[in-house]
């Protein structure tokens, strides 16, 4: 747990799962890279975040989470951490 939310960390933060009231936001660093896995992702926040939030009945596929979290993996281990990564201007 980091920051309040379940973060899952490979050679720097990939994934968080936050729970809330009304919703579950699933959110990817570098997750902008990833929309053409998953179009529902929202671009916002630094590190090229992008989140998707699920409502009562939202569906996700799990393969397609899977890939995601892959995908996300597979950036921080070609890329580095995108938290220490220098900002762009």
């Amino acid at each position: 747990i980091k920051w309040g939310h379940l973060v899952y960390l490979s050679n720097g933060p990939v994934a968080l799962i936050r729970a809330e009231g009304r919703r579950v936001l699933l959110g990817f660093w570098r997750g902008q890279r990833l929309r053409d896995l998953e179009p529902r992702l929202k671009p916002g926040g630094q590190y090229e975040m992008a989140s998707l939030s699920l409502v009562e009945g939202d569906v996700i596929d799990p393969e397609i989470v899977t890939a995601l979290t892959r995908a996300a993996l597979d950036l921080n281990a070609d890329l580095g951490d995108s938290t220490k990564a220098p900002k762009k201007e």
